[in-house]
């Protein structure tokens, strides 16, 4: 990477950088070889000579990214735009200006080309090896994170001469890439070649098939393992005629296999990407998937159930593949769209094409099997008929008759091609009809561990009906009459889905109540992905939101609300607005607990602050409830709260959460108020590092004293940015487990109720059984098991009548230990002091409830873990919420 000490790159070690490269020496061995370790080792060794301390690694890294971001201008200069510019554009045009500069493609917009690494024409036989980087935005260093420099990197593909369109795309991040070098032959050698062309037919094709697959920068799973890359020259030649293709247009038939998209060290045949799509076309699959971030257990069962139909795929390796599948498509259809080449295609373009526009997966959907398999018949069929011509295709060229010299067999051959097309066709339907029965009975048995997946959640939230309903994809959602429009976005009824309504995000951005408003490129699709992520994290952690479901890429499923026009300011530091309507308060003054503010909605007259008393005061009526004191005490507290969990989650990131903004409404089927609205970049003060001056949020925007294309775009990356650590927030790297040791299966009713409470923690629970009476050296062995592989964890001891077990364990291990005795109702009064009464230094606290032992494991975990820590924070606003409601009501009654 170009950065592994984590530190940026001088304007000093640039140009140190550039003045060792502008050597004509230097600059020759980089144009002419593919592996270039050794020349990077060298400029490196001349940096540190000129004081600047740098790893061949980041050198070489450092010179791709100039190169990339050089020909990115240089093309913008070539097409009139004389405005993109960067820094030491004119050095580098010194460098650089005798090298060729080609368009970028649309889907290889922010990706590092391989271009130079192409097959040099030699005399020898030798291979040689192509350097592979990876890129990184302008200007811009990577994270000493991993997983945020894994956000940055970019794919790369790796182009050969003469290439049709296919592609064929690296998914491994090892140094070096092994290439065939490309083979002079005199005429006499092709002829030798030629002798044995019809034998060699189909190791030759296979060993010229494209591996056309693209790289999964999100998955951990890149695999690192390599494969023989070695390529057959195969001479070609032309029916009818003795003449040979030129050795120029032999390269054409010349094709680099890269290495695997999987860990496995073996590519994805045809029959196993079909099995991957027809359980991905799956109905259930497709929701779980669609409303999953964290999906480690649904590919689990994808995996399953390839095992099952005889496929061994790990999880990772589906996930991979599925990724994979989806970029190619997505990328493929931006080609198609923008660039107006629909003569560029994929493979298994149709089925994934049904399934992302959820359509059923017809008869020609699978067209493909059978054109397939009708090749490799035939081909074997004609293999000893004598020397004929093929032509070799890409993956999606439709089967075609094959040339064949005019001898007597040739009717026999169309007559066997008849019957092997048809009795391909009757495996087809039997294999579908087949799958189809598969399908349908590993629905009934795993309907269990669709609802254990399934988002609880949103169950809980939208109607059954409502959420059977939600199947359709977003090209095929009926949108019924716009509900309202506001500054960035619109909102839709769903017909199809009673209850709910379709979020459209804009492409806008506005500040001081629109009197700035300009158009931002993709910027709904950044607020749309920063929406969803914010929203399932506080679903998940126990908070009632509007949100369903992400529909698409600027679009959202919300519950149906009646909007409550108040918008709810949470702030932790004196800033803004607060300033000047606070005059004396310093800018940075620290709020605890957290300022609640609130404001009503009035664009006319700018927004003015309201109280309590004035909310209260206007009896807003909404979807038949009526906002009164108890109303607003919920929304003040809930709003302290989500800004809490809120604040709690950036803090693994660096990043201080300022003030938050945010609105209720009023759910229209359930009569509560629930969080709704959105929660973007738009909607809170973000700073980095606690840097006012680092800030990423709207304020970037808001301050511009002029707006330029540049300046949009400067606040665009400031967008990106954090739409790209919000998905982080829903991960944690903490670790963390419970172990309850139990004295006698008789507890196991006991244990299995704190192993429950766990589960809603999101902690791992296991169930021991030991007496540290009968069997101490056991018990302290368990202790040992534990405690050896350095995953934190905390002991629950579950003993009746004499506990030894909990303060055995606290004796003897530097983990939380809490006692949970299961007390009986005859001797219970006497049995809990062996639980109490302990010898001095020790401390092995006493709880009798399941529940609260969970509890307390929780709030030691939560101390680490921001997602732990949301599910209890969570639980104390759901239980004053629920005590306020009860008191309402029984007020009520009593009135």
């Amino acid at each position: 990477m170009e950065s592994g000490a984590g530190k940026h790159w001088t304007e000093e070690e640039v140009k140190a950088l550039l003045s060792v490269w502008s050597e004509k020496n230097i600059r020759k061995q980089l144009h002419g070889t593919l592996r270039n370790k050794g020349i990077f080792i060298y400029i490196a060794k001349r940096l540190q000579e000129l004081g600047v301390c740098r790893d061949w690694k980041q050198c070489r890294a450092k010179y791709k990214n100039l190169k990339y971001e050089y020909r990115t201008v240089k093309y913008a200069h070539n097409s009139g735009d004389v405005t993109k510019t960067m820094k030491f554009f004119h050095d580098l045009d010194s460098i650089l200006r005798y090298e060729p500069v080609t368009q970028l493609a649309a889907e290889e917009n922010g990706r590092c080309s391989a271009t130079e690494a192409q097959l040099n024409t030699s005399p020898t036989t030798d291979s040689t090896q192509g350097e592979i980087s990876v890129s990184l935005e302008d200007d811009e260093d990577p994270p000493e994170d991993p997983l945020l420099f894994m956000s940055h990197v970019r794919p790369i593909q790796l182009a050969m001469p003469g290439d049709t369109g296919e592609e064929d795309s690296v998914s491994n991040m090892s140094e070096d890439l092994q290439v065939a070098d490309t083979k002079k032959v005199s005429d006499s050698e092709i002829l030798e070649d030629e002798r044995d062309f019809a034998n060699s037919i189909p190791a030759a094709q296979e060993a010229t098939q494209i591996k056309k697959e693209t790289i999964d920068i999100d998955d951990d799973s890149i695999s690192t393992t390599s494969e023989d890359r070695s390529c057959t020259p195969v001479a070609k030649r032309i029916v009818g005629t003795d003449n040979h293709i030129p050795l120029e247009e032999t390269k054409n038939h010349f094709k680099v296999i890269t290495v695997n998209d999987t860990g496995a060290g073996k590519h994805w045949s045809d029959n196993e990407v079909r099995a991957l799509i027809n359980i991905w076309s799956d109905e259930k699959i497709q929701q779980m998937l669609e409303g999953a971030t964290r999906n480690k257990e649904i590919f689990e069962e994808i995996a399953r159930r390839l095992m099952k139909r005889g496929i061994d795929r790990d999880w990772k390796q589906c996930r991979t593949k599925y990724k994979n599948l989806k970029y190619e498509y997505r990328a493929l259809q931006k080609e198609n769209e923008h660039l107006g080449n629909p003569r560029r295609k994929m493979r298994f373009y149709d089925e994934v094409d049904c399934i992302l526009r959820r359509q059923p997966l017809g008869p020609s959907s699978w067209g493909c099997e059978s054109s397939s398999l009708l090749s490799v018949s035939v081909r074997d069929a004609t293999g000893n008929t004598g020397s004929f011509g093929i032509k070799r295709k890409t993956w999606n060229d439709e089967v075609s008759p094959v040339p064949l010299k005019k001898s007597a067999s040739e009717n026999t051959i169309l007559d066997f091609q008849k019957l092997l097309t048809e009795r391909v066709h009757t495996v087809t339907e039997g294999k579908k009809l087949l799958l189809g029965r598969l399908c349908k009975q590993e629905e009934m048995q795993d309907l269990s561990r669709t609802q254990l997946y399934a988002d609880p959640a949103a169950i809980q939230q939208v109607p059954a009906p409502a959420a059977a309903a939600m199947a359709p994809a977003a090209s095929d959602l009926k949108l019924g009459k716009k509900v309202n429009e506001g500054k960035t976005k619109e909102v839709y009824e769903l017909p199809d889905i009673p209850g709910c309504v379709l979020m459209q995000s804009k492409d806008q951005i506005t500040a001081g109540n629109a009197a700035r408003k300009d158009r931002m490129e993709g910027k709904a699709a950044i607020s749309n992905t920063t929406t969803s992520c914010v929203f399932q994290l506080l679903q998940e952690a126990g908070i009632k939101t509007a949100f369903v479901r992400k529909q698409s890429d600027t679009a959202f499923i919300a519950a149906h609300c009646e909007m409550i026009p108040i918008e709810w300011v949470c702030r932790r530091i004196a800033t803004g607005s607060f300033l000047k309507r606070n005059p004396g308060v310093k800018e940075g003054y620290k709020f605890y607990p957290p300022k609640i503010e609130m404001f009503y909605k009035d664009d006319a007259n700018n927004d003015p602050q309201w109280s309590e008393e004035q909310l209260i005061e206007a009896k807003f009526c909404f979807a038949g409830l009526t906002i009164g004191q108890t109303e607003v005490d919920i929304m003040a507290r809930s709003t302290q709260a989500i800004f809490e969990i809120l604040e709690k989650s950036w803090q693994p990131q660096n990043c201080t959460l300022v003030d938050l903004k945010i609105e209720f409404g009023v759910n229209i089927l359930t009569k509560e108020i629930v969080l709704a609205d959105v929660i973007d970049n738009d909607s809170w003060r973000l700073w980095p590092s606690g840097d006012r001056s680092q800030q990423k949020d709207k304020q970037s925007y808001r301050d511009l004293k002029e707006v330029t294309p540049e300046a949009l775009q400067m606040v665009k990356r400031n967008f990106e940015w954090v739409a790209e650590r919000v998905e982080l927030l829903l991960k944690t790297k903490s670790q963390g487990r419970v172990v309850v040791l139990m004295g006698s299966p008789s507890d196991l009713s006991h244990c299995e109720k704190i192993k429950k409470a766990c589960a809603t923690f999101g902690i791992p629970c296991e169930l021991r059984v030991t007496s540290a009476h009968k069997g101490p050296d056991e018990t302290l062995r368990i202790k040992a098991e534990y405690e050896g592989d350095g995953i934190p964890t905390v002991f629950v001891a579950v003993a009746g009548r004499s506990n030894g077990l909990g303060p055995v364990m606290s004796g003897n291990t530097a983990y939380p230990v809490v006692n949970c005795p299961p007390l009986s109702a005859d001797w219970g009064a006497q049995d809990v002091w062996s639980s109490l009464r302990l010898p001095s230094g020790l401390g092995c606290p006493t709880t009798l409830s399941p529940e609260g032992a969970a509890q307390f494991a929780a709030q030691i975990f939560g101390l680490n873990n921001h997602l732990v820590w949301a599910k209890l924070r969570s639980n104390m606003l759901n239980t004053w919420i629920s005590l306020k409601q009860a008191d309402k009501k029984l007020r009520e009654c009593t009135l």
